[in-house]
């Protein structure tokens, strides 16, 4: 069960960064979860090194989704960059 909830809270956090970041990314469903886990995972990281939070809690949902925003926004410019 633990990876259906993985799934489900990565999808909308995903949906929420897509939602706030302007522009289209073109992304599908499976590209939107796993930007929704690896922001998780990413804010999780920088918590534990901040302090903000003890090992084995999980983020907040806000700092996934900021998180997440910011890894749109190295993705936009990195195709940006491709495209040119």
């Amino acid at each position: 069960m633990g990876i259906v909830w993985t799934i489900l809270v990565g999808f909308v956090v995903g949906v929420v960064a897509k939602l706030l970041h302007p522009g289209k990314e073109g992304m599908g469903f499976v590209a939107t979860v796993l930007l929704g886990i690896v922001g998780s995972v990413l804010a999780g990281q920088v918590g534990q090194a901040l302090g903000w939070y003890q090992a084995g809690e999980g983020p907040g949902f806000i700092a996934s989704v900021v998180v997440a925003v910011v890894l749109l926004v190295i993705y936009g410019r990195l195709r940006d960059k491709e495209m040119q």
